[in-house]
């Protein structure tokens, strides 16, 4: 199953509230935590890899905290994901670091890399800005049959 991992998931949470509250003033990972009943120290941690990544920007000082480094409609939730958990990857096959022992035989590898290449453009076209969105009738992502 491809799945998010929980960092990741708090990653996007706390990209999503600075992103709401970006006008108002920086943002602790104390007030992101109590808001969404996150450990602190688990909402500090990705903070910190967030800054590290140039995706949010420490503010110091007493009215200090995090703000987004850029605009929210310039960040993508993929770039938040891969902040966190590297690169996004469904199998092993689609890495670039060579060939598994079932490479020769493999009839997936292929189809594979197709489906991990659509789950990067569409986490590379939703921002943030349309995650903070109110929601609407149609989907973020409409899926094609």
């Amino acid at each position: 199953m491809f799945k998010l991992s929980k960092k990741a998931d708090y990653g996007l949470i706390a990209v999503k509230h600075l992103a709401t509250h970006r006008d108002v003033h920086a943002c602790s990972a104390n007030e992101i935590s109590e808001e969404y009943g996150i450990s602190t120290t688990l909402m500090a941690k990705v903070l910190q890899r967030l800054a590290r990544h140039g995706v949010v920007a420490a503010k110091h000082g007493s009215s200090g905290g995090y703000q987004l480094a850029r605009d929210p409609g310039q960040i993508s939730a993929l770039e938040v994901i891969s902040a966190i958990d590297g690169p996004v990857l469904i199998t092993s096959c689609v890495t670039s670091h060579g060939n598994c022992d079932a490479t020769d035989r493999c009839s997936v590898r292929e189809p594979l890399r197709r489906v991990n290449e659509s789950i990067l453009h569409v986490l590379s076209t939703v921002t943030i800005s349309q995650m903070s969105e109110e929601p609407q009738e149609s989907a973020l992502v409409e899926l094609r049959t």
